[in-house]
């Protein structure tokens, strides 16, 4: 491929202006129509846990044996956290919140609309649900964590999980945004529109300069003969 210089892609670009403006602007209505009439709304909510020490284990005992309970349990609640985030999303939690709630929904589709993270250095654990129905999403979120946190009790027999914030019905949707689709799609826009240029101008073997004769045929140009348009009629008309 022969090189191009700043000057000729300029040149490029200018030449083909109508067209990239005119699939940059295609594209920007595609991106229009998606983000409209194909996005399906998407509603967040989110509650988050903390895993802490119950003052009620503590409440009887002597403040030396309080401060090592509290670094024991500080540190077991560290490492429990993982355990903690990959049991919110367990079959049996899960089953117990779809009948709890009574909804229409098996297991394996309620974890797909379920992440849960946990804040990185800390003993936070953020459960995070996404449905098209906001109030939907706001209660499953919560009877999760109350799920979970029963389901702690049962299986560790301590009682250190509590509720930091519950989940809240969300107003908007979370996964719309018109102007990011749309800057989206008009930079694949562009992407495509600069593609479309380069690559004609590649497949374009036609002879439009003596520039162009030199570099396909390696001569020099020593005359070129101009094209007079009308030159008949300036010399009086065509002759007979």
């Amino acid at each position: 491929m022969e090189e191009l210089d700043l000057k000729e892609l300029i040149s490029i670009f200018w030449n083909k202006k109508i067209q990239i403006i005119l699939i940059i602007l295609i594209f920007i209505a595609l991106g229009v129509i998606y983000s409209v009439g194909f996005v399906i709304p998407m509603y967040t909510s989110s509650t988050t846990l903390v895993l802490a020490t119950s003052l009620e284990n503590s409440a009887n005992s002597s403040d030396a044996s309080t401060e090592t309970i509290t670094t024991t349990d500080l540190t077991l609640n560290s490492k429990l956290v993982s355990t903690y985030s990959e049991l919110v999303k367990s079959k049996n939690v899960l089953r117990q919140v779809i009948s709890n709630l009574g909804i229409d929904i098996n297991e394996g589709t309620l974890r797909k609309n379920i992440q849960v993270s946990s804040v990185k250095d800390t003993e936070l654990i953020e459960i995070i649900v996404s449905d098209e129905n906001a109030t939907y999403a706001s209660k499953v979120a919560n009877e999760i964590a109350k799920v979970f946190t029963d389901k702690v009790k049962e299986i560790y027999n301590i009682n250190n999980v509590h509720v930091v914030d519950e989940a809240e019905t969300a107003n908007a949707p979370s996964n719309i945004n018109h102007t990011r689709d749309v800057i989206m799609f008009a930079l694949i826009g562009c992407v495509v529109a600069i593609a479309y240029a380069l690559i004609s101008n590649m497949l374009d073997t036609t002879i439009k300069t003596a520039e162009d004769i030199e570099k396909s045929f390696g001569v020099p140009v020593l005359a070129s003969i101009p094209m007079i348009e009308n030159f008949e009629n300036e010399r009086g008309g065509k002759r007979k």
